[in-house]
């Protein structure tokens, strides 16, 4: 079976609501685009990142675009938690400078990093509720 890809309108939401709770500001929200895929004979992958390189840019007279494609049949099972994490390690995939580019894996740390900004994330929201719930 192909694999099929679906519009995922509820990611797109959590993609740019992450990407603003987590000071991505160099994430440009309207340029990246989030799918569902199944039939995906991927075993280990959650998701994964696509770009469209500066020459497809450059023939197409298109900015840089992204799109984050979550593999419907195991992303779908996670925890929110875990969800969450996948996707700030996506976005973390996205280079400053916003250009189509990636920035690499780079093994435990990058996996540390995501920790980090998922913590803070987490203490962010908790310091948000008790400001609004004192």
């Amino acid at each position: 079976m192909p694999i099929k890809y679906f519009d995922a309108p509820e990611i797109k939401k959590q993609v740019d609501q992450l990407a603003e709770e987590c000071e991505f500001f160099h994430v440009v929200p309207q340029y990246v685009f989030c799918v569902r895929s199944r039939g995906s004979k991927a075993k280990r992958t959650i998701a994964r990142i696509h770009g469209l390189g500066k020459i497809w840019q450059g023939v197409m007279n298109t900015p840089p675009t992204y799109i984050i494609e979550v593999i419907s049949e195991i992303f779908d099972k996670m925890a929110t938690e875990d969800k969450e994490r996948t996707l700030i390690h996506e976005l973390m995939h996205i280079p400053g400078g916003f250009s189509g580019g990636f920035r690499p894996h780079k093994g435990y740390v990058e996996r540390k990093n995501v920790e980090q900004v998922y913590k803070k994330l987490q203490n962010d929201r908790l310091a948000k509720r008790q400001k609004l719930f004192p």
